[in-house]
C-alpha cells in the first residue's frame, strides 16, 4: 500500500508477486480475511460541517425517525428525509437535487451520524464530557477508555452534539483485504493442521486444492465426547472437580476458554477454591511442580495466559507440559503452540541459569535440569499426557481442533474433552429452549451430565450453519471489495506508468484537449446554429478551467465556423500557452512540474473517490427494498463514480499546470503524508498494529532532537511525530496541541 503512493520508481520497495507459503493458512485466508488492513492519514478539518449538520437534528420530531433499540439502529421515515432535504437545500448543502442522488452520499452519512449521535447515545451512559473531551464508557465494565474513538465520523458527531471542540478524523489513503493481496500472487500455497472443514472456501475464493498428509506417527489421543451441563455454574464444577482429579494423578491440564474474561472467571473461582495464581516475572514461581513428588501434587499453583499476561507466552507454553501444571489459556494458546511434556529445557535452561558464566558450574546446571525433565516427562507420559479441558465450544470447528492438537503431539498419548452448558453462547443460538425443557422431562438433576454421541454430532451441525453463514459473509464483502479491487488495479497501474515514463507531455496534452472536448460538447449542442451556442457560458468556463481571456463569442458570429473549427482554435491557444511556459521555465523544470501535480492530484481524488465508495457501500443495502440487486446497484454506481474521478482528473491536472507559476529553487523532495497502519483482530476487535506503533513513537520522543528544543520558539521543534509530547510543555499530544495549526 505504501508503494503505490511514492512518487518514484526507485523508492518503490516490493518486488513483482511470484509465489507465497503462507503458514497457519487457514487463519491468514480465511480468519483474517474479513478485516481489510489499511493505512490512514489525518482528513482536513471538517468541524464546521459536523457542526452544520447537528443544528439540523433537533428540529426533528418523533415522527420523522424510528429508533430500533434491539439493533441499535436509527433512520428516517419518508417525512423525516423530505424535512432533512428541505432543510439541507435551504442551506445550499446539497450537491444534486435530491438527498439520495449518489453526489450527495457523504451528507446522507454525516446526516446519519448526527442522528445515531442524537438519538441512540446517551451522555454519562454511553460516554461522558471531561476536559473537553468524550470520552467513552465501556458498557461491559463501565470504565472510561481514553485515548479510544468511534469511527466513520460518529466521535466527531458527538463531539458537535456535545458543543466540545472536534478532533480532526482519520481517512483511509489506501486499504486491501488479505484476500485480494494474496491472489495478486501468481501462485499461492500453505500448510494447517486444520483446513480439511474448509476445503470448499479454499477452492472458491482462492482456486486451492486441499491434500491431506497423514502425520509421522499414529496420533495417540483419546478424544471424549462431550459433556453437556444445564447451567454455566454446574459445567465449571464439574471442570475444577477434573483439574483436581489431573492435578492428584500427576497429569498437566491446558484448559481453553473463549475469551479473556472467561478465563478471568474460572480463575477466581479456582482462587475461592485455595488455589494459587503464579507467573513467569519470578523464574522459581513453579520450582515446587518440578521436583515431581508428592510436594509437587499437593502445590495447588496454575498460570493464567491471555492478553494481559502476553510477554510470558512463551515462558507459560513451556512449562505447560510439566505434570501437575494447570495452564488457564485463551485461544492464545491454541495456534502453533508446541507444548512439551516435561516441560522446555533450554527455556528452563535460559531463564534460571542466565547469570552463570559459561564453565563448571552452569555446565552442571544444564545437565541438572536436562536430567530433571527427561524424569518429568516419563512421569507425565504415565499420567496419559497433556489433557486438554475446552470450557466452551467455539463458533468455528477449527478452533476447537487447533486447541485439541496442542495434545498428543508426535506420538504422545493425550486426552481431550469439551464441557458445555446450555448457557453457551453456541448451545443458545442451536435452540436451547427445547432442550432445557426435555432434559427436565427426562430427570437430569443437578450436576448430571448427558455425554452422547449423538450431541456431538447436533453440535457439529450447528458449527457447520454458523461456518457456511461466516462464509457466505466474507464471499459477499469479497464480492463488494471486487469492484474496488479492479479500480485499484487500474489506478495503480497508471501510477506505475505514469512513473516509468520520463516525459508525460503527451498525456497532458491528451487531458487538456479532452478537458476542451468536454467544454465545447457541453456549450455547444451538435449540428446546432452558432445562435443556439451558449457562448457566453463556454466563455466563462474557458476563464475557469483554461484561465484564458478568448474572444469565443465573436467567433461565433464568424461565417461558416463549426463547433470543430472551435475546438481547435481553443486548443491552439492553450498549447500556445502551454509553450510559452515551456520557453519560460524550460522543458526539464516543465516535465517534472506535470508528472508531479499529475501524480498528487490522483492520488488526492483516489482518496476522496474511497471515502465516497466506502459511504456508498453503507447505504447501497437499501437499494434491495425496490428489488434491486444491491450489489449490481453497487457496481454500477461506483462505475459512474469512477468515470467521474477521472473527468475530474482531467480537469484539475490541466487547470493547475495553465496557471502554475514556477519559484526558482532546488525541487524540495515530495514527502508522503502521515500514515498510519491499523489491522483489526477478527478475534479480539482489537488493533495489533497499535502495539507496534508504541515503542516506535517513544523511540522518536527520544531522537536527541528534544534537548535542542525552545518551547517557546517552534522554529527549534524540527520535526515532531504526531503522538509526541507537544514541545511547548503543554502535556498534551502534539496532534491535539499546536499539530493542530501545523
Amino acid at each position: 500500500l505504501r508503494d503505490n503512493m511514492k512518487y518514484r520508481l526507485e523508492d518503490m520497495v516490493q518486488r513483482g508477486h511470484s509465489y507465497a507459503i503462507v503458514d497457519e493458512v487457514d487463519s491468514i485466508l480465511i480468519d483474517e480475511a474479513r478485516t481489510p488492513l489499511i493505512i490512514s492519514g489525518p482528513l482536513e478539518d471538517r468541524s464546521d460541517f459536523y457542526n452544520t449538520v447537528d443544528a439540523f437534528i433537533p428540529r426533528l420530531d418523533k415522527a420523522d425517525y424510528e429508533v430500533d433499540e434491539k439493533q441499535r439502529t436509527v433512520s428516517l421515515t419518508e417525512v423525516g428525509m423530505e424535512k432533512m432535504e428541505q432543510a439541507l437545500r435551504e442551506a445550499d448543502l446539497l450537491k444534486a437535487p435530491s438527498l439520495y442522488d449518489v453526489e450527495n452520499v457523504t451528507i446522507v452519512h454525516h446526516v446519519n451520524q448526527a442522528l445515531r449521535a442524537h438519538k441512540l447515545f446517551q451522555r454519562d451512559k454511553d460516554y461522558i464530557v471531561r476536559n473537553g473531551e468524550v470520552v467513552i464508557i465501556d458498557e461491559f465494565t463501565g470504565r472510561m477508555m481514553p485515548g479510544r474513538r468511534y469511527s466513520e465520523g460518529l466521535h466527531q458527531a458527538l463531539e458537535a452534539k456535545e458543543r466540545q471542540p472536534i478532533q480532526p478524523e482519520n481517512q483511509t489513503l489506501a486499504s486491501i483485504t488479505f484476500q485480494n493481496y494474496f491472489r495478486m500472487y501468481k501462485k499461492l500455497a500453505g500448510m494447517t493442521g486444520t483446513a480439511s472443514t474448509e476445503a470448499d472456501e479454499f477452492m472458491d475464493i482462492y482456486g486451492l486444492e486441499v491434500v491431506e498428509i497423514p502425520t509421522n506417527v499414529a496420533v495417540a489421543r483419546i478424544d471424549d465426547d462431550d459433556e453437556v451441563y444445564r447451567t454455566t455454574i454446574e459445567k465449571y464444577r464439574a471442570i475444577i472437580a477434573l483439574i483436581k482429579d489431573c492435578k492428584e494423578r500427576g497429569q498437566p491440564v491446558l484448559v481453553g476458554t473463549t475469551s479473556i474474561e472467561k478465563s478471568e472467571n474460572l480463575a477466581e473461582m479456582l482462587r475461592q477454591e485455595g488455589w494459587e495464581q503464579h507467573d513467569f516475572s519470578d523464574p522459581n514461581a513453579f520450582a515446587a511442580l518440578y521436583t515431581g513428588d508428592e510436594g509437587a501434587t499437593r502445590a495447588k499453583v496454575f498460570a493464567v495466559l491471555n492478553a494481559r499476561y502476553h510477554e510470558q507466552e512463551a515462558y507459560i507454553v513451556s512449562q505447560a507440559g510439566v505434570p501437575g501444571a494447570i495452564t488457564i489459556a485463551t485461544n492464545m494458546a491454541g495456534r502453533g503452540t508446541d507444548i512439551q511434556l516435561g516441560g522446555n529445557a533450554d527455556m528452563r535452561i535460559r531463564q534460571e541459569l542466565s547469570e552463570l558464566e559459561p564453565g563448571g558450574e552452569r555446565d552442571q546446571g544444564i545437565a541438572e535440569i536436562r536430567a530433571q525433565v527427561a524424569r518429568l516427562k516419563e512421569k507425565a507420559l504415565k499420567a496419559g499426557g497433556l489433557f486438554v479441558l475446552g470450557t466452551e465450544r467455539h463458533e468455528s470447528r477449527r478452533i476447537d481442533n487447533q486447541l485439541r492438537g496442542r495434545s498428543g503431539r508426535q506420538g504422545d498419548p493425550g486426552h481431550s474433552k469439551f464441557f458445555l452448558s446450555l448457557e453457551d453462547d453456541l448451545m443458545r443460538i442451536f435452540g436451547s429452549d427445547k432442550l432445557d425443557g426435555m432434559l427436565q422431562k427426562l430427570g437430569l438433576k443437578e450436576d448430571e451430565a448427558i455425554v452422547h454421541p449423538w450431541i456431538n454430532k447436533a453440535l457439529e451441525k450447528a458449527q457447520q450453519k454458523v461456518e457456511a453463514r461466516n462464509f457466505d459473509i466474507r464471499k459477499n464483502i469479497l464480492k463488494y471489495d471486487d469492484v474496488m479491487n479492479d479500480q485499484r488495479k487500474v489506478v495503480f497501474e497508471q501510477r506505475i506508468e505514469l512513473m516509468r515514463d520520463e516525459n508525460v507531455a503527451d498525456t497532458i496534452a491528451d487531458m487538456r484537449h479532452a478537458v476542451i472536448d468536454e467544454l465545447v460538447g457541453k456549450h455547444v449542442p451538435e449540428n446546432a446554429y452558432p445562435e443556439q451556442w451558449d457562448t457566453a457560458g463556454l466563455k466563462a468556463e474557458i476563464t475557469r478551467v483554461l484561465g484564458l481571456e478568448l474572444p469565443v463569442d465573436e467567433w461565433a458570429k464568424e461565417e461558416g465556423i463549426a463547433d470543430e473549427e472551435l475546438t481547435a482554435r481553443i486548443e491552439r491557444r492553450a498549447d500556445e500557452h502551454m509553450a510559452g511556459k515551456v520557453a519560460q521555465w524550460g522543458t526539464d523544470v516543465i516535465r517534472y512540474v506535470e508528472k508531479s501535480i499529475l501524480l498528487q492530484t490522483l492520488d488526492h481524488l483516489w482518496r476522496e473517490h474511497l471515502l465516497m465508495l466506502e459511504h456508498l457501500r453503507q447505504v447501497i443495502g437499501l437499494r434491495g427494498y425496490g428489488q434491486r440487486d444491491p450489489l449490481n446497484e453497487y457496481k454500477s454506481e461506483a462505475f459512474h463514480l469512477f468515470e467521474a474521478m477521472i473527468a475530474h482528473l482531467r480537469e484539475a491536472v490541466t487547470a493547475q499546470l495553465m496557471r502554475v507559476e514556477i519559484v526558482s529553487q532546488p525541487p524540495p523532495e515530495e514527502q508522503l503524508p502521515y500514515m498510519e497502519a491499523h489491522k483489526i483482530d477478527p478475534t479480539t476487535g482489537e488493533d495489533e498494529f497499535a502495539f507496534a506503533d508504541a515503542p516506535f513513537a517513544s523511540a522518536l520522543a527520544g531522537n536527541g532532537q528534544a534537548a535542542d528544543r525552545n518551547p517557546q520558539d517552534p522554529t527549534t521543534w524540527g520535526k515532531v511525530g504526531r503522538n509526541e509530547p507537544c514541545p511547548c510543555g503543554s502535556g498534551k499530544k502534539y496532534k491535539h496541541c499546536h499539530g493542530r495549526f501545523a
